[in-house]
């Protein structure tokens, strides 16, 4: 990956991209970034179409068609009264074998439980794998890294699968509706323990991260603020699988937080720090992080054109009352955003890289098992962030161990091969014939292609550029002696070669 240096170009400001600029590679580069990257057709129709018609049909969505209805609700429920009375009864006439069985029903519900929040991982890859509003489900996931919530703490896959509706319906919506759902969201208030904070005793775990994490950033609010955010949730909790406001535990007393006193509660806190000015920079900073460049997200520590950009996103947003949708069309329509810096500059997390692999190339799934396990393997297992500062992306995903189950993984979704079984995959469902992907392979052309010219379209599919000195290497490593380009193996064994290299780890 490069780095920034006094010799790239960085358009400052989120000015208009021209038609005239916006072809093939920026079409490319849009659908890797707002999406999950494209098949040469897509690509194309893309740049046919200009900027403003590309980037309004990738964000032409709203709310979301969710799983709810595929999943069971109650397997993790609370008790019901005759239960409870029984569960009691059994206690204090010491009767072991009844406390026993409902120890055993617990434990029963628990595993049902993990296996149902497996189905729903693999339900969410299978989603970005088949969706045809990729865009949604790119912000969805922005959202599940923003807003990190884990299963382990959780233990209720209905709660998770709730959140991630609840993100996917806001996924470009407004930044306060995102806020007031999330402090009114089960899985988050079990996962950061607000169903304990009351106002004999207070708990800051959410007011802390409401404020540190998920809206202003560090160094834009005291200690102070902290406990008085906390007083705002207290009573913030939930019975069975809905939000409940207990207004028996929560503090009816003055509270004040960032410069702002009142009797607060939550819906009157999100007000508060949608007010700071640090609300829509610190938002901006992530968007642009997720969406452009992996920057710091620190304003100082930017270039003077990119600090510009953000610093005008910002300003868009709260001028918008922070609706997302009309400032993230300004900068997917910006000529920064195709700047030769920020193109081909992002490290793919697990879930770009597979998805993307999937939706670019036409390769079968084949096991969505595989595939989760592997973005388990690779550090991004989906439900699962490692805490709820969520994934810290960029250089992170790829160490030599990430590094060689990403190749095994393209290895297996291109040929059906494992390590643990070296024989591909060759019956009628699951064999993968790439020639449909070399446009001058399925053209009535006169004369045959080149060797060279199917290797340039498979380099300008995969890596988004060719190399002239690699062809030569890459038809020595996928051609048998007396063999061509034109057959399928050889095909595979270029793509093969070419998803193996460094850069095809970059979007």
């Amino acid at each position: 990956m490069r780095t920034l240096n006094t010799n790239d170009r960085v358009t400052a400001g989120i000015g208009g991209i021209r038609d005239e600029q916006f072809g093939y590679e920026q079409a490319r580069h849009l659908l890797m970034r707002a999406g999950f990257g494209g098949t040469y057709e897509q690509i194309h129709t893309l740049s046919r179409w200009g900027p403003e018609k590309a980037v309004d049909h990738l964000m032409g969505f709203s709310g979301g068609a969710g799983s709810l209805s595929s999943f069971e609700s109650d397997i993790i429920r609370p008790p019901t009264d005759e239960e409870r009375r029984e569960l009691n009864i059994a206690r204090q006439h010491g009767d072991e074998d009844t406390v026993a069985k409902f120890r055993t029903d617990r434990q029963r519900r628990q595993r049902a439980d993990r296996r149902q929040m497996r189905e729903i991982q693999r339900d969410w890859i299978k989603r970005m794998i088949e969706t045809a509003q990729p865009m949604q489900e790119k912000m969805t996931l922005f959202w599940h890294g923003h807003f990190a919530t884990s299963y382990r703490n959780v233990e209720d896959s209905w709660h998770m699968l709730r959140q991630n509706e609840m993100l996917r319906n806001n996924a470009l919506g407004n930044v306060g509706d995102l806020l007031r759902g999330i402090v009114r969201d089960p899985a988050m208030l079990k996962y950061l323990n607000n169903n304990q904070n009351r106002k004999d005793a207070p708990n800051e775990n959410l007011g802390r991260e409401l404020l540190e994490l998920f809206s202003l950033g560090e160094g834009h609010y005291s200690e102070k603020d902290i406990k008085d955010a906390a007083r705002c949730l207290t009573g913030y909790t939930f019975q069975d699988n809905d939000f409940y406001f207990n207004h028996r535990q929560h503090d009816q007393g003055n509270k004040t937080v960032l410069g702002r006193t009142g009797n607060m509660d939550g819906e009157a806190l999100v007000d508060v720090i949608l007010r700071q000015e640090a609300c829509a920079l610190f938002i901006c900073l992530k968007l642009y992080k997720f969406l452009v460049r992996d920057i710091p997200m620190n304003l100082s520590l930017l270039d003077s054109g990119t600090r510009k950009v953000v610093l005008q996103m910002a300003g868009m947003l709260r001028k918008t009352n922070y609706e997302l949708k009309p400032m993230v069309r300004k900068l997917l329509l910006s000529e920064h955003f195709y700047d030769p810096i920020n193109m081909g500059m992002k490290i793919k997390s697990p879930s770009e890289l597979l998805v993307g692999s999937v939706r670019s190339l036409g390769v079968p799934v084949r096991d969505i098992g595989v595939v989760s396990d592997a973005m388990d393997l690779m550090g991004q297992s989906l439900f699962y962030p490692p805490s709820v500062k969520g994934w810290d992306g960029g250089r992170s995903w790829i160490n030599t161990s990430t590094l060689f189950v990403r190749q095994n993984t393209l290895v297996y979704l291109l040929t059906g091969a494992l390590p643990t079984r070296s024989v591909a995959i060759r019956d009628q469902n699951d064999y993968f014939d790439p020639r449909s992907l070399v446009p001058s392979l399925n053209t009535a052309a006169e004369n045959d292609p080149s060797d060279e010219l199917i290797v340039r379209e498979l380099m300008e599919l995969t890596l988004g550029f060719t190399d002239d000195s690699l062809i030569g290497s890459v038809i020595s490593g996928s051609v048998d002696d007396g063999g061509s380009m034109r057959d399928s193996d050889a095909v595979l064994s270029a793509l093969v070669l070419l998803t193996s290299m460094p850069e095809y780890q970059l979007c």
